[in-house]
């Protein structure tokens, strides 16, 4: 008999296959889907905390550091100016004194015509109709033409006031050299007699002449400076009328008359003897570049930048790039004034943002954007004003308050907070990704699962129905025990497998997202530990540098140090390639003794700073315990430096000479850099001290290897001491400036003063380097027999 072949299962609708497929693929991917939406949810959310968190806290700490900023620049603007204000209230404090004391007035002026008859005698000159005196004295003296008689001589009263001047020539000298650097000193009398002296030497009325025709027959004060001596006099009526409660003036930036170059002048009225008038004007000048080298060598992140504005919005120091970015425009003002005054206005810029913006908001953080190739860049913006001053402008005296702007691109300053967000973000991705990942493969291998085991069930099973409700119901813990040895028991093996492999999936991808959730918490708690550690290490060694840095600072020498002895000139400048140097220079004085040291230590940074303190304390403890022998002293000085070095277990060690002057002789002892003697009639010499001593904290006895050498030093004479700072320095090829170099600089300036050669030879020394960075301690001092 023929069997009928077996009937294949068919999937409808109402097949247990069908209904197995629905009940428990829907309830596994159901599952997978809330589990696997739960922790993405949770990972995006823990994203923006973390972003938030990082966020506020470097957008904070960038705000704080711009504000610092502007602070500190602000203070090297004010600085600058309290001391051009202090060197003009000096001079005028000197002249105010010959005012208020007649006799000695005259008196002075009479022992000064006698000594210096070159600096009260004035010529007259056809052509310009003034009288000024020749070239050769301190200063110029020019008397405009009606101020003298038909025999074109000084009126008897402007004669006195010429000769009484002349003390200019002792005190202005001596202020121009010291204190801030300034273009002339000068005075300038009452309105009845404005004789103008000035400092140094200039070819003064020639120059008025060309620039200013006409002001040699108009009034001086109403042609030059209208308005500002009638505010003076109504101070003397009336001292609280003042703008400002201090007597120094300061003008606008304007062009000076005789050196062509944007100045401003800082006037002090001078009084007459009762205090009810005008007796004239002490005043000194600067030129505009000393304020804008301050400003424009702002430099905040990348492309950040700084300004200095009046009140109004005339921005009197900026750098080109700021300049072209805050669209300014600027333009000379020469209609018809004493004075050629200079405009560039905020107010007339072409980005409306800065045209509009207020100057007023001290400190605060100001938002813009400015237009930049046809798109708008935010910007930020801190202003912060100085303190009030009395400025003139072509009319009465009025109370002025410049601003100092810092500007600077919110992609740059914002650098370190976008790049994490953007780490957050990329860090987050690749969590999202793998929890994504984990629960298509789960749900492959689920449906994987489901569709084999249904494969195996070809009709209705009345025993596993209750089962499948139950496995429908997610109780996963259910077991079939079909005894029979059929395909019905072979589905009861399937099904019971099938639930299992169910059960272990389900248990373990919800454990996945407990533990990659701690993980995520744990990762965020670290990264905020490290950042609240990173802010404190960062705030501890900047103080620790600061306090180091400023040590370092206090125990350099005093400009009246340098100048103790009276035929020397000493200049000096020190220069650290980190925040503390290693250089070595100091200056001892011990009765009619002289002692000059340099050195250098191995590397730089705090540790070299430290060693450079050592040094600078031992050799002063010596100098004043009264040790005058040099080899003796460089001993003693080692030995207790070697056992120092011991002590902190540190691997440094330093090259040091030591000049020894006794007002005729130059006694020179240990090892460092050559040093340089340019003679009186420009004979160069080349000091080798390598056979002098052996660098400093090497040996702990270096006594036998001392020795010194006696060299002249007479009148003229100049001796130049350097460290490898200077020599070893690169320009942006990778060229060492060298000791060449140094030797012609040193030749060309051996005519100036010490500070003049000091200068010069700075100067073409930063021109060298140029954008190179600087990788050691720069350390020049110049010492000069005059």
């Amino acid at each position: 008999m023929t069997m009928p072949p077996t009937a294949k299962p068919r999937l409808g609708l109402r097949s247990f296959r069908a209904k197995f497929l629905i009940v428990v693929g829907g309830a596994v991917l159901f599952d997978l889907l809330v589990s696997g939406g739960l922790a993405l949810w949770n990972v995006q959310r823990l994203s923006r905390n973390a972003t938030a968190q990082v966020g506020e806290g470097l957008e904070k700490a960038s705000q704080d550091y711009i504000r610092s900023y502007t602070n500190s620049t602000a203070a090297q603007v004010g600085l600058l100016l309290d001391q051009v204000h202090s060197d003009v209230s000096a001079l005028a404090g000197v002249l105010q004194g010959q005012i208020d004391h007649p006799t000695r007035n005259g008196n002075v002026g009479t022992a000064l015509a006698k000594a210096a008859p070159d600096a009260v005698t004035v010529t007259y000159d056809p052509v310009g109709q003034w009288a000024q005196n020749l070239p050769g004295g301190p200063s110029v003296i020019s008397v405009w033409g009606y101020m003298l008689d038909k025999d074109h001589h000084p009126f008897p009263q402007v004669q006195a006031d010429i000769e009484t001047s002349a003390i200019l020539d002792l005190v202005a000298p001596s202020l121009l050299h010291n204190g801030a650097s300034k273009l002339q000193m000068y005075y300038i009398g009452p309105r009845e007699r404005p004789i103008f002296r000035t400092a140094p030497y200039t070819t003064q009325a020639q120059t008025f002449d060309r620039l200013y025709p006409g002001h040699n027959s108009a009034d001086f004060w109403t042609f030059f400076f209208p308005g500002l001596y009638e505010s003076w006099q109504q101070w003397a009526l009336s001292p609280s009328s003042r703008p400002v409660a201090n007597y120094i003036t300061q003008t606008a930036p304007y062009t000076d008359a005789i050196t062509g170059k944007l100045i401003v002048s800082f006037f002090h009225p001078l009084w007459t003897a009762d205090r009810h008038g005008v007796a004239g004007a002490a005043g000194a000048d600067i030129t505009l570049t000393q304020l804008a080298e301050i400003v424009e060598n702002v430099k905040v992140a990348q492309s950040g930048f700084g300004f200095l504005t009046m009140s109004n919005g005339n921005v009197v120091a900026i750098n080109p790039v700021g300049e072209k970015a805050i669209g300014l425009r600027a333009a000379n003002d020469a209609a018809n004034k004493g004075v050629t005054g200079l405009d560039r206005s905020l107010r007339n810029s072409t980005q409306k943002a800065i045209a509009t913006m207020p100057l007023d908001a001290d400190g605060a953080i100001q938002h813009i954007s400015l237009t930049e190739h046809g798109e708008e860049v935010p910007y930020l913006v801190v202003v912060k004003q100085l303190r009030p001053t009395n400025l003139w402008v072509s009319g009465p005296i009025q109370r002025e308050v410049m601003s100092l702007g810092i500007v600077v691109p919110e992609r740059e300053i914002y650098a370190s907070l976008i790049a994490a967000k953007e780490e957050i973000s990329r860090a987050t991705n690749r969590i999202l990704l793998y929890q994504i990942l984990a629960v298509l493969v789960s749900l492959m291998i689920v449906t994987a699962a489901v569709f084999a085991a249904s494969k195996r069930i070809t009709g209705g099973i009345s025993a596993l129905a209750g089962a499948a409700k139950r496995i429908q119901a997610k109780d996963y813990s259910v077991r079939v025990d079909i005894p029979t040895r059929d395909e019905v028991a072979e589905a009861g093996v399937a099904f019971n497998r099938m639930a299992e492999e169910i059960s272990f999936h389900t248990e373990n991808l919800e454990k996945l997202v407990v533990e990659r959730t701690k993980e995520i918490e744990a990762a965020k708690e670290e990264i905020s530990t490290l950042a609240n550690q990173l802010k404190s290490e960062n705030l501890r060694l900047g103080a620790e540098l600061d306090v180091a840095r400023h040590i370092q600072r206090m125990v350099l020498p005093r400009a009246k140090e340098l100048t103790a002895f009276k035929h020397l000139e000493i200049a000096a400048y020190m220069r650290p390639a980190d925040e503390v140097g290693g250089d070595y220079y100091d200056v001892l004085q011990h009765g009619n003794n002289l002692k000059i040291g340099i050195g250098d230590v191995t590397g730089h940074g705090l540790e070299s700073g430290v060693l450079m303190l050592m040094v600078q304390s031992i050799a002063r403890a010596l100098q004043e315990a009264g040790e005058m022998d040099p080899a003796k002293f460089l001993a003693d000085l080692n030995r207790t430096i070697f056992k120092n070095i011991e002590r902190t277990e540190t691997d440094k060690h330093i090259t040091l000479s030591f000049l020894d002057y006794d007002g005729k002789r130059l006694t020179i002892s240990g090892q460092h850099e050559d040093m340089i003697i340019i003679r009186q009639n420009g004979e160069v010499e080349r000091i080798d001290t390598g056979d002098l001593g052996l660098p400093v904290g090497l040996e702990a006895d270096i006594t036998q290897f001392i020795d010194t050498r006696e060299v002249s030093f007479e009148k003229g004479d100049m001796v130049v001491l350097h460290t490898d700072g200077v020599t070893e320095a690169e320009n942006p090829s990778g060229e060492l400036f060298g000791f060449e170099r140094l030797l012609q600089d040193a030749r060309r300036l051996h005519g100036g003063t010490a500070e003049e050669v000091v200068k010069g030879i700075l100067d073409d020394l930063m021109a060298y380097i140029g954008t190179q960075k600087i990788h050691d301690d720069i350390t020049l001092v110049v010492m000069r027999h005059r």
